[in-house]
């Protein structure tokens, strides 16, 4: 019986929020489908819109749902682990949550 727990909880994900996606795979989905919408709003590369003082995603959960909307609004026919590769490298380039 300990055997079958084991290998249950294995097959879960990681707890640590910020292990959730992988960076890397996250960032040509962005490329792709964010920054043209990005820059049209905040000129240059888009990039303001994590830079700004006045942003609004003050956690990790706030990035995965704004990432999360974000797909949705733009009919990017992300899966949710893609959603999450964004968040991810979003995390790790600009907001740095833990």
């Amino acid at each position: 019986m300990r055997l079958i727990h084991f290998f249950l909880l294995s097959a879960l994900p990681p707890l640590t929020a910020a292990a959730a996606g992988t960076p890397k795979l996250g960032q040509p989905l962005h490329d792709k489908q964010c920054v043209a919408c990005h820059a049209q709003k905040f000129g240059g590369d888009g990039s303001k819109m994590y830079t700004r003082a006045d942003h609004r995603i003050h956690t990790l959960q706030a990035l995965r749902q704004r990432v999360a909307a974000c797909s949705a609004q733009t009919n990017a026919g992300w899966f949710p682990e893609d959603e999450e590769n964004v968040a991810a490298w979003l995390n790790q380039q600009y907001y740095k949550f833990k």
